[in-house]
């Protein structure tokens, strides 16, 4: 017989229930936070060259602990899927503290400086995971890339067509804003910001009246209209990453065990009445059974 036919044994079981008990409880959560920011908090001691030649041993004892620490955080998260493995790698949470973790090890990384003070700052992201409208933010910018890209297109085509209307309009007047195709791209990817735009529309109104159309229409389009659908792409990213957080919760939920003994409370108390109500219906059959019966009219007329 095979480990899949006969399932988990009764040591991963009882190792899987006491690892999960220990990462899903709350002190847990709150220590590995505490954790990533006291990492973080080194990290930027680091910036200060003083500092980081003054406690240069200090620092990197306790970057060492913060790594021990972490290594012992997946290993717990690990053995908490002993008796499921696969559903510890169904989590892309998982999946990336792991990585985190198992690249610190490397030789490759541990010698270069910049790649391991990158691989640091990469743990700092995952307070996500354990803050939950963050983690929902996070969701939502992946989510909304796709729309997001489709956004971008849009407004490099507009504002490569409007450059090139102002590189024809201004280009010779004011060469400074609209001398080439880059400066004018430039120049409007600052006045969708609506930053100087009074200056550009005062200037333009001294090269020509149709100026003013130009920068009218091209404000209402590019500030009003592509930053509202980005918002609207982003909104409906949020709500669609509200929903998945929701499913998540609810799935890993286990049973509480108010409403586990209120089903069971429940559960006993149908059988009761099913019992009560069939011993009713058996003694009313009896009864039915010895009760003797009256003749019938015909057989007393006959008589």
């Amino acid at each position: 017989m095979t480990f899949m036919e006969h399932g988990p044994g009764p040591a991963r079981r009882a190792l899987a229930e006491w690892a999960r008990a220990v990462t899903q409880a709350r002190w847990f959560a709150l220590g590995v936070l505490a954790l990533i920011l006291v990492n973080a908090a080194l990290l930027g001691a680091e910036t200060y060259r003083g500092m980081a030649q003054e406690w240069q041993t200090g620092l990197r004892a306790a970057e060492h602990v913060c790594l021990a620490a972490f290594t012992v955080e997946i290993v717990l998260r690990m053995c908490a899927h002993a008796d499921r493995p696969r559903d510890f790698f169904r989590d892309p949470w998982n999946i990336f503290d792991l990585a985190v973790v198992v690249c610190a090890f490397l030789p490759l990384v541990r010698e270069n400086t910049t790649v391991l003070r990158l691989l640091r700052l990469a743990r700092v992201l995952r307070t996500a995971r354990f803050l939950p409208q963050l983690r929902i933010v996070m969701v939502a910018v992946a989510r909304s890339l796709p729309g997001t890209v489709s956004f971008l297109l849009v407004g490099a085509l507009l504002l490569y067509v409007y450059a090139m209307v102002g590189w024809l309009f201004f280009g010779d007047a004011d060469p400074e804003q609209y001398g080439s195709i880059g400066r004018a791209v430039l120049t409007l990817f600052l006045l969708m910001t609506l930053d100087g735009l009074g200056d550009a529309v005062h200037a333009g109104l001294g090269i020509s009246r149709w100026s003013l159309l130009y920068y009218v229409s091209y404000v209402l389009i590019a500030s009003f209209v592509l930053v509202n659908v980005l918002i609207g792409v982003v909104i409906s990213s949020l709500e669609e990453a509200r929903e998945l957080e929701r499913e998540r919760v609810e799935d890993r939920r286990p049973p509480g065990p108010l409403s586990a003994a209120g089903g069971c409370d429940h559960g006993r108390e149908l059988s009761a009445r099913i019992a009560a109500a069939r011993r009713a219906l058996d003694d009313l059959e009896a009864g039915l059974r010895h009760v003797p019966q009256k003749p019938s009219t015909r057989a007393r007329r006959g008589a």
